[in-house]
């Protein structure tokens, strides 16, 4: 029986890791991949966290992982497939058997929905990206091409061409979805170009993004794109999946929690990308276990 049981070990399950180490309790920490770090590790390189600029997705998770084991967290390697949640002794299913805990933090993070162009995954963190925010620096006075025409798509070609020397935006349609205010203020600016009606089709390259094609859908021709940066904005995916049911969440599988990080459920804390939230970071992440750890100890003080 454990103190707290923390699915997942990206930021946020590292975080909680931590704190809870340093709070004594007894953690266990369950990673449904090989390798600690969540999304970050698919990510080249790190310029927005605090302190560290210029370091690799792979080394921050590296060193988050390396601190929590030092202070005594244990990690497993289990896909969790489903929760029982009714009762004070909360259970965690996996492919490796059933574990129990007072209370949990769901921190099994996001992913970002992949086209499945060949190319994507072979130049994934260089070259090819899906947050606009975390690596656009690196592109700055290079040619760059945004995939998608929502929001978040619109959102990312206007960062992008705050820095970047042109912009592409590669959209299916022949007009956007993204809110009326942001669509008149991508199509103002002078350094981007629309390439309606059209999809990716590859990505190329050496060592990095070369170059893309894109194929239009309407008459099937194909053009060439030399590019530096793809970034792909096609929509983001919760991963709980395995706690449908159990915890309320909203149309899009994202759990519902406050900055506490309190679920519906008593005893049961979202932390990190998979709560609903105005803004997902390496950052915010972080402090969503530290907060989640915090609440769990006003928690199993309610069971004592």
């Amino acid at each position: 029986m454990y103190d707290v049981i923390i699915i997942g070990s990206g930021p946020a399950g590292l975080s909680a890791a931590i704190y809870a180490s340093r709070a004594r309790l007894n953690a266990l920490v369950l990673e449904q991949n090989f390798v600690s770090g969540g999304q970050i590790i698919d990510t080249y390189e790190i310029d927005n966290y605090a302190g560290l600029p210029g370091i690799s997705g792979m080394e921050l998770a590296e060193k988050m992982q390396q601190h929590a084991e030092k202070l005594g967290a244990v990690i497993e390697y289990a896909p969790v497939t489903g929760l029982e949640l009714e009762g004070p002794v909360k259970k965690v299913l996996t492919d490796e058997g059933v574990y129990e805990a007072k209370a949990l933090i769901i921190a099994s993070g996001a992913t970002h929905s992949h086209l499945g162009a060949p190319g994507e995954e072979e130049f994934g963190g260089r070259g090819v990206s899906y947050c606009a925010t975390c690596d656009g620096a690196f592109y700055r006075g290079k040619d760059a091409l945004v995939v998608g025409g929502g929001d978040v798509a619109v959102e990312d070609a206007i960062f992008l061409a705050r820095g970047c020397s042109k912009v592409y935006v590669v959209h299916r349609r022949n007009e956007l979805r993204a809110a009326r205010i942001l669509q008149e203020r991508l199509l103002a600016l002078p350094n981007v170009e629309m390439v309606w009606d059209s999809v990716l089709k590859n990505v190329n390259g050496g060592k990095r993004v070369e170059s893309v094609v894109v194929e239009n859908v309407k008459d099937h021709s194909e053009r060439t794109i030399p590019v530096s940066g793809v970034f792909i904005a096609v929509g983001i995916e919760p991963r709980s999946a395995f706690a449908a049911g159990g915890v309320e969440m909203d149309e899009k599988g994202y759990i519902l929690a406050d900055e506490t990080c309190q679920t519906s459920v008593p005893g049961v804390f979202a932390a990190g990308d998979v709560r609903k939230k105005q803004l997902r970071q390496v950052v915010t992440a972080v402090a969503d276990g530290a907060n989640a750890v915090t609440s769990v100890e006003r928690y199993l003080l309610t069971l004592a």
